[in-house]
């Protein structure tokens, strides 16, 4: 077989019914970072350009849940009572199909990383076998009704995971001769001879087992988190009038605020925080002054565009601090309405909008009552 004939296929078992992972679907159905268990696992080797083949193997009891995976490089077939049996139906499956390396994986490592994968298949450029595993750095005890009984030294043993890797011909004909049960696929290679390379395992290539596992599972798998902070500030100067509008509330005042919009100094700034957090300018690039249909509109349509935007891009508000500079009107009575008034239009929680207020000490264009400013800073979190 030439090198460009051979190809390298991956043996996803997905058969198993997780009962440790508590009531409910089984494991490798459900949800998890905004995908299933199964689909992480499957797309991390469906976007391996090293992956030709994917073998899904699946309990015949899951047609409604396997059924919605649909991709060119996986066929699922149906395993048996055991891990073992599932195995060896998944590598039947590939047979005469010129396979010369296979990966075999347990669904539930959801969080497997290309590196892995790729060390994987690299061992067995020179090797038979080939399989990640992390060496144990804990001290070992054995335990008797609930006590050390006694201490296990530690040198040599390592955490094994998966992908477990193999010459294709060899693993297929040792899954046919093992007799018994096996923890893994390297037990049942090494009863036939085969020597397995141990590969750099990785922490984060967890098996999910217990229900706590999903929490860990979720963070790796949705990474960092991306949080931004943005900053606004607007100025509006006063004419004649008989009221103003700060943060969409209407305040009784004998001059108002001078503007294209409504002139709500205090939205304008949030508004412009959150653009600036999302680093998409400020409202007069999503709203230019020269478009008359603008003229004197509800500042709420700005501030809801940028909210709607920011949510489109995957982001949550977590907090608005707006400070408004001025010596007239009084801020204080009226702060409580400015907070839930945007609490409304932003779909957050009144507690999470800050809205107080601040005179210049008599000095500048807000201390001589000529209008009023104001600061914004809004902070954007991307799971």
């Amino acid at each position: 077989m030439t090198c460009a004939e051979q190809k390298t296929a991956a043996v996803i078992v997905a058969a198993g019914r997780g009962t440790r992972a508590g009531k409910g679907l089984p494991k490798q159905w459900r949800p998890l970072a905004g995908r299933r268990v199964a689909d992480w696992t499957v797309a991390a080797f469906c976007d391996h350009d090293q992956i030709d083949q994917i073998i899904l193997v699946v309990h015949p009891d899951d047609t409604a849940h396997y059924s919605t995976i649909d991709h060119a490089k996986v066929t699922c077939v149906f395993g048996g009572a055991s891990r073992d049996i599932s195995v060896r139906k998944g590598l039947e499956a590939l047979q005469d199909q010129g396979i010369s390396k296979v990966l075999i994986h347990d669904v539930a490592r959801a969080s497997v990383s290309q590196d892995c994968i790729s060390d994987v298949i690299c061992a067995l450029n020179s090797h038979d076998g080939a399989a990640p595993a992390l060496p144990v750095t804990d001290a070992l005890w054995r335990g008797d009704k609930g006590a050390v009984s006694d201490t296990h030294p530690r040198d040599g043993l390592f955490r094994a995971q998966t992908p477990q890797g193999f010459d294709f011909k060899k693993i297929l004909s040792a899954h046919k001769d093992f007799r018994g049960s096996a923890t893994d696929d390297v037990e049942v290679a090494r009863a036939a001879g085969i020597t397995v390379k141990i590969t750099q395992g990785d922490e984060n290539n967890l098996k999910i087992t217990t229900p706590a596992d999903f929490k860990r599972a979720e963070k790796i798998l949705r990474g960092p988190m991306d949080i931004r902070l943005g900053n606004g500030f607007d100025v509006h100067a006063f004419e004649q009038g008989d009221h103003v509008t700060l943060c969409g509330v209407h305040i009784p005042h004998d001059k108002r605020l001078k503007g294209h919009s409504d002139a709500d100094v205090g939205m304008h700034a949030v508004t412009d925080a959150i653009y600036g957090a999302l680093a998409e300018g400020d409202i007069g690039r999503h709203f230019p002054p020269s478009d008359m249909q603008w003229k004197g509109a509800d500042s709420a349509i700005f501030l809801k565009h940028a909210v709607d935007l920011a949510t489109s891009k995957g982001y949550a508000i977590s907090n608005i601090d707006c400070t408004l500079i001025c010596e007239r009107p009084k801020i204080g009575p009226h702060a409580a309405a400015m907070m839930a008034r945007m609490a409304e239009i932003m779909g957050l929680r009144a507690d999470q909008i800050s809205v107080k207020a601040t005179t210049s000490e008599r000095l500048g264009f807000t201390g001589r009552e000529e209008g009023i400013a104001s600061i914004a800073t809004a902070t954007l979190v991307k799971p």
